[in-house]
């Protein structure tokens, strides 16, 4: 026990010693440098990272009379010092990874000494990380990119969920963003212009998410049995004509289709009119502006179901319909007890990723109704407007960022929930986890 618990003591004292003393020079080196780099750069910072994290500033912006002249006097900008301070916090943490790393580098070392191992040289390190370890080492640098790119700013959208950051007393620099704890939740679910909003933009939320998801499916189900169907001819030109809304960028598809909509000069509108029949209110009525999107929807998701469903059926063994014939099954009872089954096997999980993507399917209700017709109920959302959309306008449109954030976890525990509770639920699931 002697090698491996001197050489952790010294490298849990500073970096690299542990390796120095199992005779690992150049890596021991490196891994101090390392060490005093760190040191340098993070500890006039850590004290500021950590006061402006907790504090978000303590002087705001203002102007100072000097003589005759006004003078700007700087302040704290809370968010900057909320981001900066998040940052440093980040890289100490990857700093603490490197270290626990490094000591338990040197416990291995060691331990393989008292076995009668000789330390690895810095050349077979460097050839076991480029040959055995090189998945992570090119895992690595993705690696640090979700964290600083997706992780870090998910930290801090939450954390904002947490403070009176919002237009129009609390913007800096002109004055400091403070900590306020629940207080943002509670004012969503409690104060009546937020929660009438709320409730009423998230009762349409999963409705929509429910309709677009079982028309989408259930649509892509029945164009591809049709296609699929023994007396349909020309199977390739179907399948190419009904893939297109899907191949065609969606921004242009749905810009037209939202001029196709329009309730003035729109050409359905028109052709409306010309067969004698009223012109409908598509986008400006709250009731018509759902059903058009959910149309839309339709147009635009039941190709995707298509081709997942075709492949599928292509899968489904012969024989078993073959033996369904001979039981004198009919064409109901072989869907119900042969495909059916089947599709739902393999595409559950898929099923639960279009709804979740239904929550936050921004594309289509933005593109098409922009969230309107205007609510005069609703605060800063419009008839049509999802969570999602609706933080797009508290965020960008009216500097809501608390409200914003609040609203943004609310969506990821509804989506993270379901999609995990459904999943665990599914028979895909049950039978892989029986297999393993």
């Amino acid at each position: 026990m002697r090698h491996r618990s001197i050489a952790a003591v010294l490298s849990t004292l500073f970096m690299g010693l542990g390796q120095l003393y199992n005779r690992q020079y150049i890596k021991g080196l490196l891994l101090a440098a390392v060490e005093v780099c760190a040191l340098v750069w993070l500890m006039p910072q850590i004290g500021k990272a950590w006061w402006g994290v907790t504090t978000l500033g303590e002087k705001t912006q203002g102007f100072q009379k000097v003589g005759k002249l006004t003078v700007r006097v700087e302040g704290d900008h809370s968010i900057y010092l909320l981001i900066g301070g998040l940052i440093t916090l980040f890289i100490l943490a990857i700093f603490i990874v490197i270290y626990i790393m490094n000591i338990r580098d040197a416990y291995r070392t060691g331990r393989n000494r008292e076995q009668g191992e000789a330390a690895p040289a810095f050349r077979e390190t460097i050839a076991y990380i480029t040959d055995k370890q090189f998945p992570v080492l090119m895992l690595s640098v993705p690696a640090l990119g979700v964290l600083f790119l997706t992780v870090m700013p998910l930290v801090f959208m939450i954390m904002l969920a947490f403070t009176n950051y919002a237009s129009p007393n609390h913007i800096p620099p002109k004055s400091l963003v403070d900590w306020v704890g629940f207080q943002t939740f509670a004012n969503l679910l409690t104060l009546k212009t937020w929660s009438g909003t709320f409730i009423g933009v998230f009762t349409w939320t999963i409705i929509w998410a429910v309709i677009a998801t079982v028309t989408t499916y259930f649509g892509g189900i029945l164009v591809a049995l049709l296609i699929e169907s023994k007396g349909v001819r020309f199977k390739k030109m179907w399948r190419t004509i009904f893939i297109l809304p899907y191949a065609i960028p969606q921004l242009i598809s749905l810009l037209v289709m939202r001029n196709l909509f329009n309730g003035q000069f729109g050409p359905i509108n028109q052709y409306l009119g010309y067969f004698g029949l009223e012109k409908l209110p598509w986008l400006t009525d709250p009731f018509w502006a759902k059903v058009t999107v959910i149309l839309v929807n339709m147009w635009i998701g039941i190709p995707v179901s298509m081709v997942l469903i075709l492949g599928i059926l292509t899968a489904i063994p012969k024989d078993l319909y073959e033996a369904a014939d001979v039981d004198g099954a009919t064409g109901i009872q072989k869907f119900r007890i042969i495909t059916m089954p089947f599709i739902l096997f393999s595409t559950m999980p898929i099923l639960i990723t279009q709804f979740a993507g239904n929550i936050n399917n921004f594309n289509v209700i933005f593109l098409m109704t922009n969230g309107d017709p205007v609510n005069g109920d609703y605060q800063y959302a419009g008839s049509t407007d999802l969570l999602v959309t609706w933080l797009y306008k508290l965020t960008l449109n009216n500097s809501q960022f608390n409200m914003a954030s609040a609203i943004g976890i609310i969506i990821f525990l509804i989506v993270a929930s379901f999609s995990i509770w459904n999943y665990r639920r599914s028979r895909s699931f049950k039978e892989e986890d029986m297999i393993q």
